[in-house]
């Protein structure tokens, strides 16, 4: 049994960043680099971060077939078999569904967190207690969100609705999850103070979560669980061949989360510890340390942020440059813009359309360019 303050880390690793072209690419995503202002790529921040509250034997990783050598590599402390390698992408449910599957034969109550492996927390002590108090509100039985208090009107994130206090103390009902909402939707979500942003954190005890997986989607269900027994066995591979295929793509929000809400099973925690998912070279500006002008450079093999480089802005300002080829690169007398140098690939953007990079990745990869993307 795990000790009640600790909880098994679950961290699903997958996608590709696609707003954060061309340096994320399927084959080397947003998590493995080093986009935290550190020499720690966002995957070794998210596990460091779990680290008070999850000892790595406890700690699970569900990552793809392309990335799970490099997951080894930056996670040299994991156990191998703690790094969960699912052989085609099926969306958040079937991923988490598996930890929690394999977690449930070795701990049948265990409180298990999902927590994506590139988001990027500022106060961790906050975050430290906002996860402890979910974890109270998964033993008492809940499904337990950890929202984020909204700082402006977001139109790119869902929003969970929350109602009155339930359970013990910082714990709140939620009433229901919303959907990417308008300006104006958003604008009024913010004013009302009832409106949390969802960042698909989520603590659960397995059992709970299993049965409401159960209750909502038995093909996902019954297709993880024959592979958690298989787990530990010679007839793994096979298993996991036969049932993964099978599985449906769809997040866990719509599979589970939605309608557990609606049945009065999830409830929240309200979180104020500086959360970012860094979806676009815009928030990387603005996360970053700049110069006097505003701009940024993320350079050095690891990334982080640094002036002594192959970089020269003159008479700029509120530039983000990200120089990851071998060519020097320099901005003069130019605003707002974003410049992204690769050995195969230059992207120059204007901030304010730093979102529109992916319809970029969507059109080269309709033209068959899947060598870039």
């Amino acid at each position: 049994m795990q000790n009640g303050t600790m909880l098994y880390a679950v961290i699903p690793a997958g996608g590709s960043g696609t707003r954060l072209w061309p340096l994320s690419r399927s084959g080397h995503p947003k998590f493995l680099h080093a986009l935290t202002g550190s020499q720690a790529s966002m995957l070794q921040a998210t596990v460091a971060r779990l680290a008070p509250l999850s000892k790595p034997d406890m700690t699970f990783v569900v990552t793809g077939v392309a990335h799970a050598a490099a997951v080894a590599r930056q996670l040299p402390d994991l156990p191998d078999d703690n790094i969960v390698v699912e052989p085609s992408a099926r969306d958040s449910c079937p991923a988490i569904a598996l930890a929690a599957a394999i977690i449930a034969r070795r701990d049948p109550e265990a409180v298990m967190g999902s927590f994506a492996a590139d988001h990027l927390v500022a106060n961790q002590e906050r975050f430290h207690a906002a996860v402890r108090t979910a974890i109270e509100g998964a033993r008492a039985g809940f499904m337990m969100t950890i929202g984020i208090a909204p700082t402006h009107p977001e139109t790119g994130y869902g929003y969970v609705q929350v109602g009155e206090p339930v359970g013990p103390e910082g714990v709140l009902s939620v009433r229901e999850f919303k959907e990417k909402p308008s300006a104006e939707v958003a604008r009024r979500y913010l004013e009302s103070g009832r409106y949390l942003w969802n960042a698909s954190m989520f603590v659960w005890r397995v059992d709970v979560f299993l049965a409401e997986l159960e209750r909502q989607s038995p093909e996902i269900y019954n297709g993880v669980a024959a592979i958690a027994e298989a787990w530990n066995s010679a007839q793994r591979d096979a298993v996991v061949e036969s049932e993964w295929p099978k599985l449906p793509k769809v997040p866990v929000d719509t599979a589970v989360m939605e309608g557990a809400a609606a049945a009065g099973k999830v409830a929240t925690v309200r979180g104020v510890f500086g959360w970012n998912d860094v979806g676009d070279f815009n928030t990387l500006g603005e996360l970053l340390r700049s110069d006097a002008d505003g701009n940024v450079v993320l350079d050095g093999p690891f990334g982080g942020t640094t002036a002594d480089s192959d970089v020269l802005i003159r008479d700029s300002s509120n530039v983000v440059v990200v120089p990851a080829g071998s060519r020097i690169v320099t901005a003069v007398g130019v605003r707002d813009l974003v410049i992204v140098d690769t050995q195969d690939a230059l992207l120059v953007c204007a901030r304010e359309r730093a979102q529109d990079i992916k319809r970029v990745v969507d059109e080269l990869r309709a033209r068959g360019h899947t060598e870039h993307v």
